[in-house]
């Protein structure tokens, strides 16, 4: 029996996407605020160990999103879109997954290497390498590279899916939950792959 298209994600996904956001809002913020406070004061150290632990947070949301695409899967291509705007999203996505899962465990390690607990809501949490200032250096400075990154490709991925819902009126954002897609999105591309959420 012929199934129709799904042409929204999956409610968990969509779910999660906008936690990881509302999450990487929380944490870019909470550093920019951290940078304008006195050095040495209790609110500096009050919003830096916030950050840390929403840094943590957005690993465990990835740990989680990652596993529950494959078993959920994702809806297939808009038909209204070219394959090299769904082959650039895609890479785009892919790219974001690595920033979302390369700064949280560079921001970890450099923790570990300074020889300060991580903190996680109270938790213990485990330590994978010993105090080595030198290298608490360098993992800081990855981690800064990779967190300044982030504001590029995060400021391009909102602005790209901005372009697609009020330039091309297509039904991008609304399959990530805003509102229910168009008919027109029901027709998957012929040779294209599904995006990824």
């Amino acid at each position: 029996m012929p199934t129709t298209p799904r042409t929204r994600y999956p409610t968990a996904l969509i779910t999660l996407h906008w936690l990881t956001l509302a999450l990487m809002l929380g944490v870019y913020a909470l550093i920019e605020l951290h940078d304008l406070l006195p050095k040495g004061g209790d609110a500096r150290a009050l919003v830096k160990a916030w950050h840390e632990t929403l840094g943590v947070t957005v690993f465990a949301v990835v740990l989680l999103r990652l596993p529950l695409r494959l078993l959920l899967g994702v809806p297939p291509a808009l038909a209204t879109t070219p394959r090299w705007q769904h082959q650039l999203a895609r890479a785009m996505h892919w790219a974001l997954y690595g920033l979302l899962i390369a700064a949280p465990i560079l921001g970890y390690l450099s923790l570990n290497a300074q020889g300060t607990p991580v903190p996680f809501f109270g938790l213990q949490m485990p330590v994978f390498i010993g105090p080595d200032r030198a290298l608490m250096r360098q993992i800081k400075e990855i981690h800064e590279a990779v967190g300044t990154m982030g504001y590029w490709l995060i400021g391009l991925h909102a602005g790209a899916a901005l372009a697609h819902h009020y330039l091309m009126h297509d039904d991008t954002l609304r399959r990530m939950g805003l509102s229910r897609p168009t008919p027109a999105a029901l027709t998957p591309t012929p040779g294209t792959h599904r995006d990824t959420p």
